[in-house]
């Protein structure tokens, strides 16, 4: 299947590699950076100049699959690709978006014919080799005619067991993706995914946060316990109750150096985490764990603690996410004559 891709960053890049590794599929690839283009070119795909060029490129019914940063420059695309494109067309946003931005494009592009799709994609810098966990919203006659696409992003069944009672479910969802529901039902849903990340992240951050101060001279002596955080974390991996990817990450940040020192705490956030807040206040559903995780990292950026480190940890091991550059010292003011 022929499908066209703008963005190569740190995912979209590796969503190309894995459908042409995976799946044989021919993609058309676009992104302001030509190295990014060439590189890919370099192992099968064809290279666009322009989204112009890319449309021309394509065949009818055309697909062009958007990962761009939400908010204006993903907004400022959809609107280009709309003027190039065709009834029978489809548009996919792979990004962040957020979801309420998906009911109104759909809508718009449903007058001219043109099929959208929110793809809520979760998987990282790691989705090349692990798989992409997709969240699809849109109608159901597109999604399916684009399943041999997901079904290569997807990560698949693997060794996963079972779960007993879903006799006769969709099994694209032991696959690894899901069409949730209509138009920006797929980004409400990575919405949710990524707020309740937020809160599982701060709960490992906040455990190995005193499990690293338990020794502090303001405890009893026979109170104060010198925890190896490293090997702590590796047993959690092993037969607890609270093992994840997010704590194989936490552990391989401790195994190159228990005190973090590489991360400075500063834990930014990228929306995902407020619009899940929002929701809940539109909703009347309490959602404590979440707000609080959220109201942390705003804390972060002003007093950093070991939990923050642990947070940059995670962010850096799954997503590439790289914390700000220190400001750097301001010039003293030049003295008036």
């Amino acid at each position: 299947m022929q499908i066209g891709l703008i963005g190569l960053g740190r995912m979209g890049g590796n969503i190309v590699r894995r459908l042409i590794s995976k799946g044989k599929h021919d993609v058309v690839v676009f992104d302001q950076s030509t190295k990014a283009v060439d590189d890919l070119v370099g192992i099968g795909a064809t290279g666009a100049e322009s989204i112009a060029d890319m449309v021309k490129k394509l065949k009818a019914p055309r697909t062009v699959w958007i990962m761009l940063p939400a908010g204006a420059v993903t907004e400022k695309t959809v609107e280009t690709f709309a003027g190039l494109m065709e009834s029978g067309d489809t548009i996919i946003d792979g990004g962040n978006s957020f979801w309420q931005d998906d009911v109104r494009r759909a809508k718009t592009l449903r007058e001219n014919g043109i099929h959208y799709l929110d793809v809520g994609t979760s998987g990282g810098v790691w989705g090349l080799e692990r798989g992409y966990c997709m969240m699809i919203g849109g109608d159901k006659e597109t999604v399916d005619r684009l399943d041999p696409i997901f079904s290569v992003l997807a990560p698949g069944a693997g060794d996963i067991p079972k779960t007993d009672g879903r006799t006769g479910r969709d099994h694209r969802v032991e696959n690894g993706y899901i069409h949730a529901g209509p138009s920006g039902a797929g980004h409400f849903v990575k919405m949710i995914h990524n707020g309740i990340e937020y809160g599982l992240m701060q709960a490992y951050a906040e455990g190995f946060d005193i499990l690293r101060n338990a020794n502090i001279e303001a405890l009893p002596k026979e109170h104060r316990f010198d925890f190896d955080l490293a090997d702590i974390a590796e047993v959690w991996r092993r037969g607890s109750v609270i093992p994840s990817w997010l704590l194989d990450l936490t552990s391989a940040a401790l195994a190159k150096g228990e005190q973090l020192e590489n991360y400075s705490g500063h834990v930014d956030d990228s929306g995902e985490g407020r619009w899940t807040i929002n929701a809940a206040i539109d909703e009347a559903v309490p959602a404590e764990v979440i707000t609080a995780a959220l109201f942390a990292r705003f804390r972060s950026r002003k007093d950093h603690t070991f939990a923050e480190k642990v947070l940059s940890a995670m962010r850096h091991g799954f997503g590439g996410h790289t914390e700000p550059p220190k400001p750097s010292a301001a010039k003293p003011a030049a003295k008036s004559s």
